[in-house]
């Protein structure tokens, strides 16, 4: 009987096994080797040596901490704001005139102090002699050991912040993973046009709903609860001698900047319902974390301390807030109206000067 050699014959299998793997291989290859020419040629975090030269490239959407390196690094900037959310809605259009001077929005939703100290050292290095650096402070940095962490849940790519030999081009084999490719998608989708920048070119966005939607009911329902922030903290021990490491941060990231920056710091005007008044352990720890601060302040050249979060027109007014941490874009332009005042030496029931600029 004459014998043949068929797809069920057992003694064909695993030559087309072998040229099933080689086809699958060379296909993944090719696949792998498409996304990753995509990923480094869009360059979706603008910090590759080499990549696309003609693509306009402006911050993604999604985690801040990989998008504003890239914006820390521009020279199209001579000064920053950093801080939280709570910073987010202060326009560098409404800074730049105000101090005469080129910002960019550098605050990230609950970045750690120490993420922020990073940032601000990264735009050191890029920037040896800015004009102006002003710090939203909010609770981040009052937080007491061992609640002070250096990081969120949000990753945090300390590759993107390290310009050390061989800098930039040690980060292309930190750049092949799907979060990245989607940035890339995005960054790509920005510039053909097919979705919409959030970020501005100056890391500026609107992250609240257009003025216009304001709901009233709604945000008094966002407040209704709210009790005033606090930390742990030993309540037997004197307030002078809490820990607070953030504040030890504050006091090193101001001494690295030059003496003639003009330094702006300045407590954000929480709603009323989440600032301390009545005396107990959330006044103590937020009275003495602003005692730090003014101290520091007074210590270091050039600089002031302005404090918002405080019970004022702004923090009293419910109508101001959508939550009890985020104002409305009117009140993040009055900020602005009021910094400038207050280094002019002009008072208001808006804002308690802490400290002016020596």
């Amino acid at each position: 009987m004459p014998s043949s050699t068929s797809s069920s014959d057992p003694r064909a299998r695993p030559g087309e096994w072998r040229r099933f793997l080689r086809t699958l291989l060379a296909t993944a290859a090719v696949a792998g080797g498409v996304v990753w020419l995509f990923i480094m040629g869009v360059n979706p975090y603008a910090n590759l040596p080499v990549s696309l030269p003609f693509f306009d490239r402006s911050p993604v959407d999604g985690n801040a901490r990989y998008a504003f390196p890239a914006l820390a690094r521009s020279p199209a900037f001579d000064s920053a704001l950093f801080g939280t959310s709570s910073s987010r809605l202060i326009r560098p259009a409404a800074l730049n005139p105000a101090f005469g001077a080129r910002f960019a929005n550098l605050a990230m939703n609950s970045a750690t102090s120490y993420e922020q100290t990073r940032l601000l050292d990264l735009f050191l290095h890029r920037h040896p002699t800015p004009l102006v650096i002003a710090i939203g402070l909010d609770v981040q940095w009052c937080l007491t050991a061992p609640a002070d962490t250096k990081f969120t849940f949000r990753s945090f790519p300390g590759w993107l912040y390290d310009d050390s030999w061989p800098g930039r081009w040690r980060d292309y084999r930190y750049m092949f993973d799907m979060y990245t490719l989607e940035k890339a998608g995005q960054a790509f989708g920005q510039w053909t046009g097919l979705q919409r920048r959030v970020y501005g070119r100056d890391g500026y966005t609107r992250f609240v709903p257009p003025d216009e939607q304001y709901d009233r009911t709604r945000a008094l329902a966002h407040l209704q609860g709210t009790e005033p922030w606090d930390a742990a903290k030993d309540m037997r021990r004197p307030a002078a001698s809490w820990e607070i490491p953030s504040i030890d941060r504050l006091r090193a990231a101001l001494q690295a900047i030059p003496p003639e920056t003009l330094k702006l710091l300045f407590f954000v005007p929480y709603n009323h319902r989440f600032i301390a008044t009545a005396p107990g352990p959330a006044l103590a720890l937020q009275s003495e974390c602003k005692r730090r601060v003014a101290e520091i302040a007074a210590a270091t050249p050039n600089t002031a301390a302005i404090d918002f979060m405080i019970p004022s027109p702004i923090t009293l007014d419910d109508s101001n807030y959508w939550d009890p941490h985020h104002y409305r874009v009117g009140i993040a332009d009055r900020i602005v109206t009021d910094l400038a005042q207050a280094l002019r030496g002009q008072t208001s029931d808006d804002y308690r000067v802490l400290a002016l600029p020596q």
